[in-house]
């Protein structure tokens, strides 16, 4: 491969693609590990089942998203680029710490300064999540009709 001209400067989507399949796989043996009522995972987790699920797959579908992009080759900014990595991760994130934390869970709240630091993350996380697929979707929709 020769150098960015092939990727337009997004192999950066590609890694983080890679990185959040990995996160998925590991999730999907925790499923399983859950399914066999394995006690440490049930420790780990303990809240709703259906979290890790959400988690597993958001995951998936951001890493699929990630990976539409760095298909269409349209050269997209750096901060967009890292925006979708990150933000993919971070919202994915939100069901994983509901499961890790059942008390961060809206079904059953729990007050308190970790609440708070929650719904913080959660906003930052849509607000990054949104920035960086709604900007590459214009970015790329202006490049197709140039």
């Amino acid at each position: 491969m020769q150098g960015d001209d092939k990727h337009a400067g997004n192999v950066i989507l590609l890694q983080f693609a890679c990185l959040w399949i990995l996160a998925a796989l590991v999730l999907a043996w925790c499923l399983v590990g859950l399914g066999f009522d394995l006690a440490p995972l049930h420790a780990l987790f303990p809240g709703k089942y259906q979290r890790v699920v959400q988690a597993h797959l958001d995951l998936l579908i951001m890493s699929a998203l990630i990976l539409g992009f760095y298909g269409a080759r349209a050269p997209l900014p750096w901060h967009v680029r890292w925006a979708m990595g990150v933000g993919a991760f971070t919202n994915s994130s939100l069901f994983l710490l509901m499961a890790l934390f059942p008390g961060l869970d809206p079904a059953t709240p729990a007050p308190g300064p970790f609440a708070t630091l929650y719904l913080g993350y959660t906003l930052f996380s849509l607000t990054l999540t949104s920035y960086g697929f709604g900007k590459g979707a214009v970015t790329v929709l202006k490049w197709t009709l140039r």
